[in-house]
């Protein structure tokens, strides 16, 4: 085996590790990156359909969840939305503000994946990519891990980077044997279980647990909800309608896409941060509306129900929100039950999905490193010194809309000022 050392190693060249390292770098730091990627910023190249959410202007704590929903305010604080507006202005990444306050690369995400790395290389940051983690440990005076060579899983069948094709092997930084590095910070910014098709794991959890942190299970979150087979609204796949998702206590208004399997688009997609197996959710299709106003309105009382509805609604959806037996009344012959009946199915249709789609269709996951022993300002750790931990392997997840992409810049940086 060779040897190496550095002084701040970073396991993970994702959003939050590339930020840590360009940050770290900038203080004279000696600053090695590991990844089992060949490429970096995997999530972040992908992010936003391919332009990247990169930050939100109404950025708050509120919008994240996890077991101290205090702990995300300190790096939040220190590193503000208008910090990244900033970083992506002064180097020519032209950006555009979408609703809700989310900003988004007018060309690609790849502009901002390529600023950061390119802002490593400039400060002397070294790569090991295509470099899979075989052990973590600490010898009682710097961090020891070894390295191998990812594409040797792949050659037997694993889940190396190799295994999913890509740039051929002399393209590829680091060493072609078992290696050790040693170093006095070790960051663990390798993400969470949330697509694993990209080759994401729960390597950091597993670290983390070795050096006496408790982890929070993992659950995909941002993720489409699946819904019993028996549900009465199968088989309206592809319809879109502004709608009111209620979970746990906590609503969003926003457009729901009925799929094949349930419902996703960005209202069932934030509900899924806050909704438990079991637990039902209710949603209101016509948010704003006052159904009862609409069918006591005199202008109203000879429309067949169905004739009404459909006016406010598509049409196939109309259909099945409508009893059978009150489809074809005039609204004036409807009886208070089934003015009641109606309104319930438009304005709070509950049902309890079977589950989400999983990993695969998350595009996060809640859960992850619990924070009671992590130090919001710096993120690291009480347990093991020179221990950080940032971004998504770290119980704090953001809701939809650029939130958990400026947590990884937040979090990262506030390593970087100290490892």
């Amino acid at each position: 085996m060779t040897r190496t050392d550095t002084d701040v190693l970073i396991l993970g060249a994702g959003a939050s590790g590339l930020f840590c390292a360009m940050t770290a770098a900038a203080r004279g730091r000696r600053v090695t990156l590991v990844d089992h990627a060949r490429a970096t910023g995997r999530k972040v190249r992908i992010a936003g359909g391919g332009k990247c959410n990169f930050t939100n202007l109404e950025m708050h704590a509120r919008h994240y969840v996890g077991g101290n929903p205090h702990f995300p305010k300190s790096a939040l604080a220190r590193f503000t939305p208008w910090d990244m507006v900033s970083l992506v202005s002064e180097n020519a990444i032209a950006w555009e503000e979408r609703e809700h306050g989310q900003l988004f690369c007018l060309r690609s995400a790849d502009d901002v994946a390529d600023l950061l790395e390119q802002r490593c290389r400039a400060s002397g940051c070294r790569f090991l990519l295509d470099q899979r983690v075989e052990g973590v440990e600490h010898d009682g005076e710097a961090f020891v891990v070894t390295i191998a060579p990812a594409q040797v899983a792949a050659a037997e069948g694993g889940t190396g980077s190799h295994a999913q094709g890509g740039t051929p092997r002399d393209a590829i930084d680091g060493p072609g044997k078992p290696t050790r590095l040693r170093a006095a910070s070790l960051v663990v910014a390798t993400g969470s279980a949330a697509w694993p098709q990209i080759g994401a794991t729960d390597i950091g959890h597993r670290i983390a647990r070795q050096f006496g942190h408790a982890v929070a299970p993992s659950r995909p979150v941002l993720v489409p909800l699946a819904m019993a087979p028996q549900w009465p609204l199968h088989g309206l796949a592809g319809i879109a309608v502004p709608a009111r998702v209620t979970t746990a206590g906590t609503s969003f208004t926003l457009p729901l896409l009925f799929t094949h399997r349930g419902i996703s688009g960005p209202a069932a997609l934030q509900a899924s941060c806050y909704w438990q197996p079991g637990q039902p959710v209710e949603i209101d299709f016509l948010p704003g509306e006052n159904l009862d106003g609409l069918l006591r309105a005199p202008e109203h009382g000879k429309l067949l129900v169905r004739t009404l509805l459909g006016r406010l609604l598509p049409d196939r959806l109309a259909e099945r929100l409508v009893a059978p037996d009150s489809a074809g009344c005039r609204i004036a012959e409807l009886s208070k039950a089934a003015r009641t009946a109606l309104h319930q199915a438009v304005h709070a249709h509950t049902a309890v999905p079977t589950g989400t789609e999983g990993m695969r269709k998350a595009e996060a996951a809640a859960g992850g490193v619990r924070v009671d022993h992590i130090s919001s300002r710096s993120m690291e750790s009480a347990l093991r010194p020179g221990l950080f931990l940032t971004g998504e392997v770290l119980d704090v997840t953001g809701q939809l809309g650029g939130y958990n992409l400026h947590w990884a810049w937040a979090s990262g940086k506030a390593a970087g000022d100290i490892a």
